[in-house]
């Protein structure tokens, strides 16, 4: 007989805890529910950036003076760098530069170690495409700035289809050659 009452007291004792632990839950609930969402919705919503943020690389054509620095700390030898020796002013004439973003660790030595800061990083960080050959930049993508968060419609949420309709016929993206 004792070893049902133990069986009773053990099972109400299991009954109590569980019922505490789901009562504990349930105030944590109600604690997150007067918080605002952290969530954001992205395609109409972007998130600032951080100060040191790692994005896609900034190259000022006219600051370079070809020395291959960047090439030689890159961990996977990722920067292109065509040049001729010009023998008339005894220096290195840069005639192209390019990086394929498809392989970038944007790891930053190149920005680091660059000793003209002709490299810089950026807070653009939307470089998704469908065809992979896209994402080799050569100087002239490479030499524009990103599009300013501030001036983008994207920043604020779009309420209706007319705020899409006004920016559909111009072209944000900033690989293309603008005139």
């Amino acid at each position: 007989m004792f070893p049902m009452v133990t069986g009773f007291l053990n099972y109400g004792q299991q009954t109590i805890r569980a019922a505490r632990y789901i009562g504990q839950s349930f105030i944590i609930t109600l604690s997150h529910t007067n918080r605002l969402p952290i969530t954001i919705q992205y395609p109409y919503e972007k998130s600032i950036t951080s100060e040191r943020f790692r994005g896609r690389i900034h190259f000022e054509f006219d600051k370079c003076i070809a020395c291959e620095v960047c090439v030689r700390v890159c961990p996977i030898d990722l920067p292109v760098v065509d040049w001729r020796f010009e023998k008339d002013i005894k220096k290195k004439q840069l005639l192209n530069y390019s990086i394929d973003f498809g392989v970038c660790i944007f790891c930053g030595n190149c920005v680091e170690y660059c000793p003209t800061n002709c490299l810089s990083m950026t807070e653009e960080y939307e470089l998704s495409t469908y065809d992979r050959h896209e994402l080799n930049y050569n100087q002239i993508a490479l030499g524009r700035l990103p599009i300013s968060i501030i001036g983008d419609y994207t920043i604020q949420t779009v309420r209706n289809s007319t705020q899409i309709k006004i920016y559909k016929d111009k072209s944000l993206d900033s690989r293309t050659i603008t005139n």
